[in-house]
Order: C-alpha cells, then sequence, then structure tokens
C-alpha cells in the first residue's frame, strides 16, 4: 500500500478548472499594483500566455500536497515564477 501511495502521488496531475484566460488573469492583476503583481504581468506578456504559468504552479502545487495548498502557497509559487 505504501509502494502504490508513493506511486500516485508522483504522478498525480493538478489541474485548473474553470476558465483560466490570459484575459482573466490580467483582470487580477490589474487590481494588484504591487511589484510582484507587476513583475508576472511582465512575464506573461514575455511568455506570450499563461500556459507555462499554469504547468509551472501545478507542477509546484504537487509537493505541497503533504503541508496542504493555502493561497500563501500559491502566491509564493507566483512570485517564484515571475522572478525566474
Amino acid at each position: 500500500m505504501n509502494e502504490l501511495a508513493k506511486y500516485l502521488l508522483a504522478n498525480l496531475i493538478v489541474d485548473f478548472e474553470g476558465e483560466v484566460t490570459p484575459e482573466t488573469v490580467r483582470v487580477f492583476l490589474r487590481k494588484d499594483e504591487s511589484p510582484v503583481a507587476r513583475a508576472l504581468m511582465q512575464k506573461i506578456i514575455e511568455e506570450n500566455g499563461i500556459d507555462d504559468l499554469l504547468i509551472a504552479v501545478a507542477d509546484c502545487l504537487k509537493a505541497d500536497l503533504a503541508t496542504g495548498i493555502t493561497p500563501p502557497v500559491i502566491r509564493g509559487h507566483l512570485l517564484g515564477y515571475s522572478e525566474s
């Protein structure tokens, strides 16, 4: 059972439900005038979309499943992505 649990956790896919589009992300970021939000917006512009952002954040969140995925955890991953 332990090996199966490890295997399933290692192969778990995290996805986002609903409409997560570049425009949706821009709407949220426009309301936030912080340097972090501006850096993330710039990164999205440079990357020509949010596909890489969503993949990176989902992959990072897999590591947080054991301890919990909270808004501060997600914010930390968004910050890390914007700085990469």
